[in-house]
């Protein structure tokens, strides 16, 4: 099962419900991840502002509980959230190509860091909190 390894450590996320702009409720598409980069524009719940401080592009399973780093095809790190590498169980359409178009609503986009899951929220406010450029 490609993409699937993660860090021993146990995972956290924040309680829920998840709000609008991390993708809750609405299925995950390039899309939606454009607009939640765009709601996020400027602080640490983008890669490009959370990157120094040790964020790793991610997706969790909200049902599962799951969470993976955000890969491209091949296996390899993406630095940014790609939907290309994810699991197939996680995806919800394909165009004829085989590309992924969506995947379920139980996904959300976010980031790890020393092998826990954070929002894109919770990002955003730790790095704040930091001060991290």
């Amino acid at each position: 099962m490609k993409g699937r390894t993660l860090a021993a450590k146990p995972t956290f996320s924040e309680s829920l419900p998840v709000d609008h702009a991390a993708g809750g409720g609405q299925s995950l598409s390039d899309s939606e991840l454009r607009t939640q980069n765009r709601a996020y524009l400027g602080s640490g719940g983008v890669s490009q502002r959370n990157r120094h401080a040790g964020f790793v592009p991610a997706y969790k399973n909200l049902q599962t509980g799951e969470a993976i780093v955000s890969r491209f095809a091949d296996g390899r790190p993406a630095p940014v959230h790609v939907l290309e590498g994810l699991p197939d169980d996680w995806v919800a359409s394909r165009d004829r190509h085989g590309n992924i178009r969506r995947i379920f609503a139980s996904v959300i986009a976010g980031f790890v860091r020393e092998g826990c899951f954070y929002t894109r929220e919770a990002a955003a406010r730790i790095v704040a909190e930091e001060n991290c450029p």
